[in-house]
């Protein structure tokens, strides 16, 4: 009874939130800018008069005042993909790579979406458009990196994963996965060659605990490290940074504040306790602390989960380019 309660619970927070929402429709403007934050002026994938995804040119002046400025050299162009997690992120992760890797950005999530989405060929059981896919973006951005940032749609959302979910077939969910992994990546690489540009790195984001299946995000997190030591790529372990420490995959719904969260009251939700607030009640997979809206959209609000993330990922790389 008690699992089946979680799942319920889970199922209508996905389907509510981000996780529920294709991402084909016409998206929420972004936030307006919060005092102190690094928000991006952006055009969203499916927002109204919008052909091509949000690219960031400018740079904020706000963000984290005592971290390293910007290394010299041209700044890396940085392409974000991936699910609701990356929808409610990219607004965080653009603002902290312009400022402290003075990067260009691009990002095209969308919600509801894995791996297959963003594999060309895939066609109307695809949630994301053709002009979004992969391979269609780094022939016209021609990035430097591409992040990826996927749970695992282990429910069956999207029609490209043919019904295959976690719970009822776990080894073919698996191998499918790690299938989608290596043809992407290739996809990847055949784009930029064929765009006549240089490969780039693909950065696999890690994810944090499950709250319901804490294997099934262990096994992810291995197919995501496999496939990057095969290609010669990265992984960023960003989920370590919601996770307990010593306990990287127990879930938690509070964590103890960093530094920087205390340094910053608004990222410490619960200072006299010293904890601050991943997750809102019931929602036990996104970061956003703001209400779910039936059209996802990045996440309006400071949420400490979200930085967390998306630094990083910021982390990881600026410790690639050195």
């Amino acid at each position: 009874m008690r699992k089946a309660w979680w799942a319920a619970t889970l199922l209508g927070a996905l389907l509510l939130g981000g996780c529920g929402d294709p991402g084909s429709g016409t998206r929420a403007a972004p936030p307006a800018a919060l005092p102190g934050d690094s928000t991006p002026s952006r055009t969203t994938p499916g927002h109204a008069g919008a052909d091509t995804p949000g690219e960031e040119r400018s740079r904020d002046k706000g963000g984290d005042r005592g971290r390293e400025r910007k290394p010299s050299g041209r700044p890396p162009e940085v392409l974000y993909l991936g699910d609701s997690l990356a929808m409610e992120n990219q607004d965080v992760l653009g603002g902290l790579l312009r400022e402290q890797l003075g990067a260009r950005y691009t990002s095209a999530p969308y919600s509801g979406t894995t791996l297959c989405d963003y594999l060309e060929g895939t066609g109307k059981d695809s949630l994301v458009p053709d002009k979004h896919k992969a391979a269609a973006l780094v022939r016209a951005a021609r990035p430097d990196y591409v992040v990826l940032q996927f749970w695992g749609n282990a429910w069956g959302y999207t029609p490209c994963m043919n019904g295959i979910t976690y719970d009822k077939a776990r080894q073919t969910y698996l191998s499918r996965y790690a299938a989608d992994a290596r043809r992407l990546t290739r996809q990847i690489e055949e784009a930029a060659r064929d765009g006549g540009g240089r490969r780039p790195k693909v950065v696999w984001v890690s994810q944090g605990p499950d709250a319901m299946t804490p294997d099934r995000v262990r096994h992810v997190n291995g197919i995501y490290r496999r496939q990057a030591a095969t290609a010669g790529d990265l992984v960023s372990d960003a989920g370590r940074a919601v996770s307990p420490v010593g306990d990287r995959y127990t879930w938690a719904a509070h964590l103890p504040c960093t530094a920087y969260e205390r340094a910053h009251p608004a990222y410490c939700t619960e200072p006299g306790s010293g904890r601050t607030a991943l997750h809102r009640p019931k929602d036990f997979l996104h970061f956003c602390l703001a209400p779910t809206t039936a059209k996802s959209r990045p996440c309006p609000v400071r949420s400490p989960g979200i930085r967390r993330i998306a630094q990083a990922v910021t982390d990881t790389v600026r410790a690639h380019r050195g």
